[in-house]
C-alpha cells in the first residue's frame, strides 16, 4: 500500500511483474483487504527494487509528471487472446492523451469489437500502469471505469495528466 496523490494506492505482485493494481476505496472499507482479495495468496510486504519502482512512477504520474510506466513489468501470464491484445494498444497511449473503444477496436481489425473492447478493459488487473482511464466512449464522452470512484476516478486521472485541456480532447463531451 502506498500514498498518491488521489489517495492511497496498492500492488501486488510475482517474480514476474505485478498481478494487480488498486486505486483509491471511495467507498470506504479497508484497502489492504481488498487488494488481497483481489491476488489471492498475496501478502504485505517490503516491495523488491522493481516493486518500488514502479511504486515511484505511478506516485509520479498521479502527481502530474508525464510518465507512461513501460518499464514496470506484469505478470501477464493469465492473460490473452482479446484482453491481452487491448491492454498492448492501451499501455502504448502516451500520457495526456486519449482514444475511443471505437478507435482500439479498429486497430484490431473490427468496430464490432468496441463492446469487447469496454469489456477487456472493465477487467484491467492492473489500473494506472494499463491506462484504461485514457480511453473514452464514442465523442470524447468519458465512457465506464470499473475502478474505485467510477468515472469521477478517470476524469480526476485525465485531468492530472492534462488529457482535458481543450487542445489535447477537443471532443470531450462534458463531464
Amino acid at each position: 500500500m502506498f500514498e498518491t496523490a488521489i489517495g492511497t494506492c496498492g500492488v501486488a505482485w510475482s517474480d514476474r511483474g505485478l498481478t494487480g493494481v488498486m486505486l483509491p476505496l471511495t467507498e470506504g472499507g479497508d484497502p489492504l483487504s481488498r487488494l488481497i482479495r483481489r491476488n489471492p495468496g498475496a501478502v504485505e510486504a517490503a516491495p523488491p527494487p522493481a516493486v518500488a519502482a514502479a511504486i515511484e512512477g505511478v506516485q509520479a504520474l498521479l502527481s502530474g509528471e508525464k510518465r507512461d510506466l513501460l518499464e514496470v513489468a506484469l505478470d501477464d501470464g493469465h492473460v490473452d487472446g482479446l484482453p491481452a491484445q487491448v491492454y498492448a494498444i492501451a499501455r502504448a497511449i502516451p500520457p495526456g492523451q486519449t482514444l475511443t473503444y471505437g478507435d482500439i477496436a479498429r486497430r484490431l481489425g473490427d468496430l464490432a469489437l468496441s463492446r469487447a473492447v469496454g469489456q477487456a478493459l472493465g477487467a484491467n488487473p492492473w489500473p494506472i500502469v494499463v491506462p484504461c482511464h485514457r480511453i473514452l466512449a464514442a465523442g470524447g464522452k468519458k465512457g465506464g471505469f470499473s475502478a474505485p470512484g467510477g468515472a469521477d476516478t478517470k476524469l480526476r486521472m485525465l485531468e492530472i495528466e492534462g488529457a482535458l485541456a481543450p487542445d489535447t480532447l477537443p471532443l470531450f463531451g462534458g463531464r
